[in-house]
């Protein structure tokens, strides 16, 4: 029987809130009007509560590798040299993107699934000297890997010459990553992610040390950070943006602060717990030594096709989850538990897996996952419930 309908399961993009989609809705303003104005300045507002800073946060109208390149091409010069961590397709983009720029990637390679050693990089930074960065992925959505982002700020606050760009496009609105606490110098995220929104919107935040930078001759147009931030600081953007995205991701930052930041943080961690039982219950195989709280990654047993596995479940059951990229297709299958996402939606995923693993490898697997996670996850509620405002 055909699926009546389908149910986004991916980890980018995922689900977008009916209260997100009713605000994109409203008519679009003229992005130079007063109204919208007020709307933008108040979205930054909200940004900055995010990631706990106060430093310039800015909108861009692309996707969040829009946001990778403009950190490159503003605040490295050809002839530089940066520390790329490349455990993952996300971390090859920063090298790829260092090559297109001239910068000189002092590559640290680490197998998929693996997080980075803090000391590997400091190790790095003292045996050249014109390190200018540390590239890296705080979730590499790849693989599901964690890397331990507030160790490497601590390592490259030591340096005067290096900062730290950060990709959290799958970590902002997962975890509660205090950006200026963490001396992340260039924090970036993206609206399809955990921030509820479709794709479409970038989000780049600066430091000081970050900034020092722009008055160099810089290789941009179009993501030159300089006028955005002189237009940004004026509530409008240098070219046309996506305003009713902007819209929607105002909602969806507001539903954010309405559950509260920590609240939203132990969601994820306890769904990531739950659906790694899930996994384990299926004796299979988790991808990450560090697993992410936005993405499971699974590995699957070498007879079993990924790309079929995957498809199969898309197709016969209407529920659309990833598949691994670059070498790792057709070997793992992903899980997404980021964003506008609760236990049912994440139990529905895993009894989609147990449905798959049944009827196309005639394996007994009904229930185990769903019950594994449902115990898991009643179990972590009881011991940390969750609160919200005006709750005692």
């Amino acid at each position: 029987m055909k699926p009546l309908k389908e149910r986004l399961m991916t980890p980018g993009p995922t689900p977008v809130p009916e209260r997100v989609l009713q605000a994109m809705a409203s008519h679009t303003m003229y992005h130079r009007s007063p109204k919208f104005k007020e709307i933008f300045a108040e979205t930054i507002e909200r940004l900055k509560r995010l990631f706990k800073t106060e430093r310039d946060t800015l909108i861009l109208t692309s996707s969040g590798t829009g946001a990778m390149e403009a950190a490159v091409s503003n605040l490295f010069s050809p002839g530089d040299s940066a520390v790329v961590i490349v455990g993952g397709k996300f971390g090859q983009r920063w090298k790829e993107l260092c090559e297109t720029f001239g910068v000189n990637p002092v590559v640290i390679e680490l197998e998929w699934g693996k997080s980075v050693n803090p000391e590997d990089v400091k190790k790095k930074i003292e045996e050249n000297r014109n390190i200018k960065g540390v590239l890296v992925q705080i979730c590499e959505t790849s693989t599901g890997a964690f890397n331990d982002v507030k160790a490497l700020g601590e390592i490259t606050a030591r340096y005067d010459n290096v900062i730290l760009v950060a990709d959290g496009i799958t970590a902002f609105g997962v975890y509660d990553i205090p950006v200026d606490d963490w001396n992340i110098d260039v924090a970036i995220t993206g609206s399809q992610k955990a921030l509820m929104t479709p794709p479409g919107l970038a989000v780049i935040s600066l430091s000081e040390k970050a900034k020092s930078r722009l008055s160099r001759k810089k290789w941009a147009y179009y993501f030159d950070l300089s006028k955005e931030i002189k237009n940004q600081a004026k509530g409008q953007t240098a070219y046309t943006p996506a305003v009713n995205l902007i819209v929607g991701l105002n909602e969806a930052l507001k539903m954010i602060e309405e559950e509260g930041l920590e609240n939203v943080a132990k969601r994820h961690e306890i769904l990531a717990k739950s659906a790694r039982a899930g996994i384990k219950a299926l004796e299979l195989e988790l991808l990450p030594e560090h697993p992410a709280n936005g993405v499971t990654a699974v590995k699957l047993p070498e007879h079993i096709d990924g790309q079929k596995f995957v498809s199969w479940i898309r197709d016969r059951l209407g529920i659309v989850i990833a598949g691994g990229q670059e070498h790792l297709k057709g070997k793992i299958f992903r899980l997404s538990h980021m964003g506008y996402i609760d236990i049912f939606d994440l139990l529905t995923q895993l009894e989609a897996v147990e449905f798959a693993l049944t009827r196309m490898e005639m394996y007994p697997a009904y229930g185990k996952a769903v019950a594994a996670a449902m115990e898991t996850y009643i179990e972590l509620v009881h011991q940390s419930p969750i609160k919200y405002r005006g709750e005692r």
